[in-house]
């Protein structure tokens, strides 16, 4: 069933897309599917559905976070083209 309030050559031409009568008139009565489907989910009873975010639970997949032995000053900056006191020095980036 199409939808008479959507305009799709109204979309069309925002979206700058250049679309025959034929190919308007299919679009317009698709989306109207569309909308008719969509009005027809909303008429399903889910008050004894409880809220949920994801499909399926997640969990907390995160590993802990535990303190590990790193790098110290001096081996950081081994390597750095420049240095200065104990920081690297990078170009400027913002004019």
């Amino acid at each position: 069933m199409a939808n008479s309030d959507l305009d799709v050559t109204q979309i069309a031409r925002l979206a700058r897309i250049s679309l025959t009568e034929e190919e308007a008139t299919l679009f317009q009565e698709q989306l109207g599917q569309v909308i008719d489907f969509a009005k027809k989910l909303s008429e399903v009873d889910v008050s004894a559905v409880e809220v949920s975010a994801h499909a399926s639970p997640i969990f907390d997949v995160f590993r802990e976070d535990v303190a590990a032995p790193s790098f110290t000053q001096e081996e950081a900056l081994q390597n750095a083209p420049q240095q200065a006191k104990g920081l690297f020095i990078v170009p400027k980036v913002v004019e």
